[in-house]
């Protein structure tokens, strides 16, 4: 399942690529993003002496990880986003932290990257960017990957400008539990499932999905879903013929619980555990 220290992973590649600079690794993050949990709830039940030595005092986290793995804070990087993207480790192993004893897979997994906007004012939340894949992804190549493709090349939209970071929420879904294709294109819960659909009209082999939060989102039917979904993949037939057209469509389902994380809680995170 996905993780907020899987969002804050793709925020920061996100800040990485705008400050040229090489991210911190998947591992590392979740090192991190635990180790700062840890360290919120001592705060709030352990006393602290105002007079400790400096000397003993803790190093700062991000200090204290990269001087033990050797690993250097900052690299200059190609403007590219093939050369940001493929900066990051090579997949992370399964990593055990702290007294927690808390484990992060290595697994690879179809995922997908989506980047929202929250509006100051209002907070209404507004598409901003949204790419994956369904070929199992290595999570760090993958994760970091998306983030960057999601904002700069989802072609619905202008490529996301450093400015509007701190309007940003990075969601992230990992996708399992696919189904076999078939026919029967209500065989799906709203809320529960993804939806896949391929069909073909007037010639053309079409394709279109939706991730599983999208139809309870929306309110939508299970009809209505469909039938924004093949708009979506490109049918611009009647409304009212779209079970004509979906006798040929084939519907594969999958799961996977979308978690968000806004950009004010990230930097809050990142200022907290050191530059």
């Amino acid at each position: 399942m996905a993780t907020k220290a899987h969002c804050a992973y793709c925020f920061e590649s996100l800040v990485a690529s705008f400050e040229r600079r090489k991210p911190l690794s998947l591992s590392q993050i979740e090192q991190l993003w635990t180790e700062q949990q840890g360290t919120e709830e001592e705060d709030t039940t352990t006393d602290v002496d105002d007079d400790l030595d400096p000397s003993t005092s803790r190093v700062p986290a991000i200090s204290r990880l990269l001087s033990s793995s050797g690993t250097p804070t900052s690299n200059s990087s190609s403007s590219s986003l093939t050369s940001r993207s493929t900066q990051a480790s090579t997949p992370s192993s399964a990593t055990s932290v702290s007294s927690r004893s808390t484990t992060f897979p290595s697994d690879s997994y179809p995922l997908f990257v989506t980047w929202n906007t929250i509006s100051p004012r209002s907070g209404q939340k507004s598409l901003r960017g949204c790419i994956g894949t369904f070929a199992p992804q290595p999570l760090e190549q993958g994760l970091a990957d998306y983030a960057l493709t999601s904002a700069f090349e989802d072609s619905r939209f202008p490529p996301i400008p450093s400015s509007q970071l701190p309007q940003l929420q990075c969601c992230v879904t990992l996708l399992t539990n696919f189904s076999n294709p078939t026919r029967d294109i209500l065989a799906w819960e709203v809320g529960k499932h993804g939806i896949r659909i391929s069909f073909v009209y007037q010639g053309r082999k079409l394709g279109a999905t939706y991730l599983p939060d999208v139809a309870k989102e929306q309110g939508w039917t299970k009809e209505e879903a469909l039938v924004s979904l093949m708009r979506k993949a490109g049918w611009s037939g009647r409304k009212d013929e779209w079970r004509r057209v979906a006798a040929n469509m084939e519907l594969v389902t999958y799961e996977g619980k979308k978690v968000d994380l806004g950009y004010a809680e990230f930097k809050e995170w990142r200022d907290k555990v050191g530059a």
